[in-house]
């Protein structure tokens, strides 16, 4: 089973390759196609695999576990593995019409390719160190990305970016020290069965803020999220968007798989500083997000709020809440993305992302307007969006856990989230344009149009139909809920071999 494990993290890397090899012509954007495509069929053959299955590990190598490189994939791994190959396939489709051929020719497509590589084996490595490799390799990949377009913003972006993860990084490896200092292991089966068992579970509970620090960082919650808003506006719209659906969602998944698999001996003190953690990330988020007048600015602050959504779900810890934290984490990736994407349009036909600059596109661009509806109105959680179920699964979570200050607070932040997108659609949809211009989708060419319609129209498809059939998604999310609340089986499929 090693074999259909590593594919989703050969195939990006040998697409990378490619695709630097051939980065002076239109080959390379292509191979970035191909590579995303190839993903997607073996990220699709992993989930079947692991739905007939149950949780799948190997070692690579042939060493046993917990000695050698473990890869997993349960449920929560698959799913993202499948959703991460989602993204890329859209974005690298809609990088063919939107990165610049100077752009492409200093390596972005290879690059991007590394970062996919890098997503995918966070989701699907089962040990802290290599944890933190594939984190570097998303580290540097992400920083290239950054500032690859060489301005001034975005390197002040990068740096921000870069500054604030390598603080994470030293928690993190820090972190990584005391632990295996402790336990001598670092295979999170290992430590699973492990670290329940160790006397001084005090300095257990100290390692684990450590860690709840570290991955915070890259999930981007209160009160260290400021890097957020100050980098993800200034790359290609591309890279935005891959940044937007995916980079956050690690840190979160790096958080869920930590808290219920290795650090449950202080649930009543390590979940309720998560659950306010939740709160202050929602609130401050969304009033970020109502503060600001640029596209790109509004999203990216709106990436901050939903991620509290999602660290609410890990904080309750029941089954419902689980259920809903998976629900919201594959909902969002597909919604974000595509509101970036869809600024990016906006972007090229209106000339700017400052909301009071661009206007008209409802008259002029309605296709766009309504690729548009459909994610925005999901991240606000209307019916029947993918958005409203996830909202609802949480809200439901926390009033049925005696919560309901926090469901207030979910509540309210869902209705502050429908005003900053009542703001762009008035001002960049509905207003006329300022300069009486008419930004039409007509001034790009054909070619350009299908790179950049597409993918929108497919994740906005998507959308649609986890909204408007939502009962085998929910059914998917309580099963990764049950693995994720009985790590019994995840323990065995890693374990079970060296036993």
């Amino acid at each position: 089973m090693s074999w259909l494990l590593s594919l989703p993290l050969l195939i990006p890397f040998v697409a990378g390759v490619a695709a630097f090899l051939l980065k002076d012509g239109p080959g390379g954007r292509w191979a970035s196609v191909i590579g995303s495509v190839a993903m997607l069929i073996a990220a699709g053959a992993l989930m079947m695999t692991v739905l007939r299955e149950g949780v799948v590990a190997g070692q690579m190598g042939g060493w046993p576990a917990p000695y050698g490189i473990t890869l997993v994939a349960d449920y929560l791994s698959a799913v993202m593995v499948v959703i991460t190959a989602i993204t890329a396939l859209a974005v690298s489709v809609y990088a063919m019409a939107d990165v610049e051929a100077r752009i492409a020719r200093l390596g972005y497509h290879a690059l991007f390719q590394i970062l996919i590589a890098g997503v995918a084996g966070a989701f699907l490595t089962g040990d802290l160190f290599n944890l933190y490799v594939w984190f570097e390799v998303m580290l540097i990949a992400s920083f290239g990305l950054l500032v690859m377009g060489g301005t001034k913003e975005q390197i002040d972006g990068g740096v921000k970016y870069v500054a604030l993860n390598l603080v994470s990084t030293i928690l993190f490896l820090t972190g990584i020290g005391l632990l295996y200092g402790m336990t001598g292991t670092l295979n999170l089966a290992d430590l699973a069965v492990t670290v329940p068992t160790l006397e001084n579970q005090g300095l257990v509970t100290v390692i684990a803020m450590m860690f709840m620090v570290a991955f915070g960082v890259k999930a981007a919650v209160f009160p260290l999220f400021f890097w957020l808003p100050a980098s993800y506006h200034t790359p290609a719209f591309a890279t935005s968007a891959v940044f937007a659906g995916l980079l956050t969602k690690v840190g979160v998944y790096a958080l869920i798989r930590m808290f219920t698999l290795v650090f449950v001996g202080d649930i009543s003190f390590t979940h309720e500083v998560l659950l306010w953690v939740a709160c202050f990330t929602m609130v401050t988020g969304v009033l970020g997000a109502a503060a600001q007048n640029d596209f790109r600015k509004i999203l990216s602050f709106h990436i901050v709020s939903q991620i509290g959504y999602m660290i609410l779900g890990l904080a309750l810890m029941t089954p419902l809440a689980i259920m809903g934290a998976v629900f919201y984490l594959v909902h969002h990736i597909i919604v974000k993305a595509n509101l970036f994407l869809v600024a990016g349009v906006a972007f090229k036909i209106a000339g700017s992302t400052e909301l009071k600059r661009i206007g008209g596109l409802y008259a002029t661009a309605p296709l766009l307007a309504l690729l548009f509806l459909v994610p925005a109105f999901s991240l606000a959680g209307f019916p029947p969006l993918s958005g409203f179920w996830a909202k609802f699964i949480l809200v439901k979570a926390a009033l049925e856990d005696g919560h309901g200050f926090v469901a207030f607070i979910a509540l309210a932040v869902g209705a502050l989230t429908i005003f900053s997108m009542t703001k762009i659609w008035a001002e960049a949809f509905w207003s006329p344009h300022p300069d009486k211009s008419e930004p039409r989708l007509s001034t790009l060419s054909p070619r350009e149009r299908r790179a950049l319609l597409l993918p929108i129209a497919g994740l906005a498809v998507l959308t649609c139909i986890i909204g408007l059939f939502p009962e085998p998604f929910v059914q998917f999310a309580e099963g990764a809920a049950g693995q994720l609340l009985d790590p019994s089986v995840y323990v065995g499929a890693v374990l079970g071999a060296a036993e």
